[in-house]
């Protein structure tokens, strides 16, 4: 009986899809076009998840920045309060459709080496 608990529940879990373990709504931080960096990571850092998504008033995707691309920005850039996010985001993160198996968004997270991926709908 226990091997038979334990399949279905192996079974279940690769039944997984994005949308039943994505942050979404109030949970994902973001921030609109033109915000400055400070404000960003601000917003980042409330979320506690490494990243914001950059979104404008119709929920479209312009970009992500990470904790690593804030490594990153910290090397080119001695004053953080003069930047905007536009200036220093990934302007095309890696997506994947909610509807996905959650298999499939580790399978690209593990390919392209990155620690996030975006979940979107339809309409992008």
């Amino acid at each position: 009986m226990p091997c038979r608990t334990q399949g279905g529940s192996l079974g279940r879990r690769l039944l997984v899809h994005v949308r039943d373990v994505m942050h979404h709504g109030d949970e994902l931080p973001r921030v609109a076009p033109g915000t400055p960096l400070k404000d960003a990571l601000m917003e980042m850092s409330r979320q506690r998840l490494g990243l914001v998504v950059v979104v404008d008033a119709d929920a479209q995707i312009h970009g992500i920045y990470t904790d690593g691309d804030l490594r990153r920005t910290l090397e080119r850039s001695a004053n953080l309060y003069d930047l905007t996010i536009d200036e220093v985001m990934s302007r095309q993160p890696r997506t994947i459709h909610q509807d996905k198996l959650a298999t499939e968004a580790v399978r690209l997270m593990e390919q392209h080496q990155i620690t996030a991926i975006l979940a979107t709908d339809d309409a992008g």
